[in-house]
């Protein structure tokens, strides 16, 4: 059996560690870098490995690379802080190691906890997320933020999940709808795009639509409901945060052109 290490970056994730460890203590390797936190991350983080490092903060890609770049072992396991793996996920992946992969990095379904239940609709599932991968074909992205692995060989899929403790309450949730939506502009921004009235009328109510009704989040109660709304209030912040900057960066350019002339 290929050994594993498992990766995790952290920072001020003492509410979350201490159970996302214990959910893969079953690996060979944990190593986790934290980016400086003040609370109890490290000494917690310290209960499950030795292999606890600092490393300042260089965005989520770079320090996931530099993290999987730290193991001892070339197939690779990431875990964010707020995530768990699910006993049968386990089972799953040391079976797969036994038997000997066939690919070089698996998909495997999210599932996340929200409002007291496990959602299973709207655009967060299955919310496939390729953790598992061989290092030496593996490379995560540069992206600001929903950054993602990329495996320059075959990739297959588990069908257990992980499961993700993402948000406390809804003002926690608001709180990273805006600290998101604002890397996402930026990095939209900065792949060349605008944003105009078109995308902040009609995208968030299409968003909406798609998670409340083809995506079924209509069956999940009020928990679907408001992630269905959510959603759509993170397409609009998300387009009007863009239009800001677009719009900014073109009067800086008239001001630079007024001054000159």
């Amino acid at each position: 059996m290929p050994p594993l290490s498992v990766v995790v970056i952290t920072l001020n994730e003492a509410s979350n560690i201490d159970a996302a460890l214990a959910s893969v203590a079953w690996a060979n390797e944990i190593v986790v870098v934290d980016c400086g936190s003040t609370d109890e991350t490290v000494a917690l983080a310290r209960r499950h490995t030795d292999r606890v490092s600092h490393r300042d903060w260089t965005g989520y890609g770079d320090q996931k690379n530099h993290a999987t770049g730290l193991a001892t072992h070339d197939w690779v396991l990431s875990l964010d802080a707020d995530e768990r793996v699910s006993p049968d996920l386990a089972t799953e992946i040391t079976t797969l190691l036994e038997q000997g992969p066939p690919h070089r990095g698996y998909r495997m379904p999210r599932t996340t906890r929200y409002l007291g239940r496990w959602i299973r609709t709207t655009d967060w599932y299955p919310d496939r997320q390729l953790r598992l991968y061989d290092r030496r074909v593996a490379r995560w992205s540069a992206a600001r933020v929903h950054e993602s692995v990329r495996v320059d060989a075959s990739v297959g899929q588990l069908q257990h999940e992980i499961r993700h403790h993402s948000y406390r309450d809804l003002s926690n949730h608001l709180a990273t709808i805006d600290r998101y939506t604002t890397l996402a502009a930026t990095q939209l921004l900065d792949d060349g795009q605008r944003a105009g009235l078109i995308d902040l009328v009609v995208h968030p109510p299409i968003a909406f639509l798609r998670n409340y009704l083809i995506r079924r989040g209509c069956v999940q109660g009020v928990p679907g409901l408001v992630v269905s709304l959510m959603n759509a209030y993170y397409v609009f912040l998300k387009y009007a945060k863009l239009w800001e900057l677009g719009n900014a960066q073109h009067g800086a350019r008239d001001e630079r052109s007024g001054s000159s002339s």
